[in-house]
């Protein structure tokens, strides 16, 4: 079966945080993000529903503008 590589980047913390709650759960970083794009295939969009932060939540934080989100995205290799 042909793969493809996915690569974005992320900051330290971010990552350092989330790989601990995936593996307390038994997850590795890389079958969660398989598991969510398999959901997004299935239901056609994103698995969860998106809701505005509260006020005090700074939104810089967790949305970007599609320039900002598409400079993240690192590149997708044919292997």
């Amino acid at each position: 079966m042909k793969t493809l590589t996915v690569r974005a980047r992320v900051e330290p913390e971010l990552k350092k945080e989330t790989e601990s709650i995936l593996a307390d759960i038994g997850l590795s970083t890389t079958e969660a993000i398989r598991l969510f794009l398999h959901q997004v295939r299935l239901r056609k969009g994103l698995p969860f529903s998106l809701t505005l932060p509260e006020a005090d939540m700074d939104v810089e934080d967790i949305l970007h503008p599609a320039s900002k989100r598409n400079a993240a995205l690192d590149v997708i290799d044919e292997d």
